[in-house]
């Protein structure tokens, strides 16, 4: 890591505001309020390192899971460019996760291959609309991992 400890006070949440608002709320009630977003998809906290401002942000996004990992789609709802969570957990993929009360650290992975194929129809079936991004993009929509760290 850059040597920027991590400090659950001093995270910055999504400067949009209907964002930041779902996030409160979700902190405020361990995702009792939150964790289901359109549809009943799951929600959960993600909060990663500015590659650039060494500040700590926090996003809230759709997650799937494959064993005890969660699988998350950098979709940015096929945005030509990469979600800027995407491109910090690139460059530390040491994170921070909250599922509902549940906090953890994580280590962040892109998936690749067959794996990458897999975990999409997975992540497809949860949020269909990822399916739609892909045709608005010409990039290829990374599929990230996050293994807990063991304790």
């Amino acid at each position: 890591m850059s040597g920027t400890a991590y400090d659950e006070g001093a995270v910055v949440d999504s400067p949009t505001e209907w964002v930041n608002t779902h996030i409160q709320q979700y902190v405020a009630t361990d995702g009792v309020e939150g964790h289901e977003f359109r549809n009943g998809a799951p929600i959960l906290l993600l909060t990663v390192l500015g590659r650039k401002s060494g500040v700590w942000r926090r996003s809230a996004l759709i997650y799937g899971r494959t064993g005890d990992a969660y699988v998350l789609v950098a979709s940015k709802g096929g945005a030509p460019r990469h979600p800027a969570w995407y491109t910090n957990l690139v460059a530390d993929p040491t994170v921070h996760v909250q599922v509902k009360g549940e906090k953890f650290e994580a280590r962040a992975r892109v998936a690749a291959g067959d794996e990458r194929a897999r975990l999409w129809d997975v992540m497809a079936e949860i949020w269909p609309d990822y399916d739609e991004y892909v045709k608005r993009t010409d990039r290829e929509i990374p599929v990230v991992v996050l293994d807990p760290v063991a304790e």
